[in-house]
């Protein structure tokens, strides 16, 4: 049995983000403590007494900071027979094929696609150069499931729903939208 779940599983390469998120993590983990740590030491006020009300804080911040940059690591997309498996950060979302308009599925550039960047967070994590979990989107409303890591090369996927849709930074988008659409048919035959 687990050869056959191994051999319906089809596994698509994300485009890593930018160095520049991770590089922001680095810096807002490790900068931002020690410039509040100094600050606090040179304002003059007893050091030890200041130091003892902060230090859960010096510890606390860096080990968010750091499972964060662990989990923006956690990033897949997997043709799962005949649903879609999605791996972002700490998030997941698994779309049976059926459920994608397919007709209506295309690459896209956000820059240009003003209607589909994500605004707001519903549960995600955004960081600059990296979306990943599920956002409203800034034209009417709509929500989506996002792994964005390239702004310039996004697969878009709206599901039937109308409201509902998959935005995916794949490294070969034509490559996952032409496994969806096979899969798609093979299943269209059977039935």
């Amino acid at each position: 049995m687990q050869a056959n779940r191994s051999q319906a599983t089809r596994n698509f390469a994300v485009i890593p983000p930018p160095t520049y998120a991770n590089a922001f993590l680095v810096l807002i983990g490790g900068v931002v403590p020690l410039v509040a740590l100094g600050f606090m030491l040179w304002s003059g006020n007893p050091p030890l007494d200041r130091l003892t009300q902060v230090s859960p804080a010096l510890v606390i911040i860096p080990a968010v900071l750091a499972l964060l940059f662990f989990a923006m690591k956690r990033r897949s997309v997997a043709l799962v027979g005949h649903v879609l498996d999605v791996r972002a950060a700490l998030f997941r979302e698994r779309t049976p094929i059926a459920d994608i308009d397919l007709e209506r599925a295309r690459l896209v550039d956000l820059a240009e696609r003003m209607d589909l960047r994500p605004a707001v967070k519903t549960m995600g994590m955004s960081l600059p150069g990296f979306h990943a979990g599920r956002f409203r989107l800034r034209g009417k409303l709509a929500k989506a499931f996002c792994l964005v890591t390239d702004r310039q090369r996004v697969l878009w996927l709206p599901l039937h729903n109308g409201k509902d849709q998959l935005l995916l930074s794949v490294e070969r988008p034509q490559d996952l939208l032409d496994a969806l659409r096979a899969t798609m048919d093979a299943h269209a035959r059977r039935a």
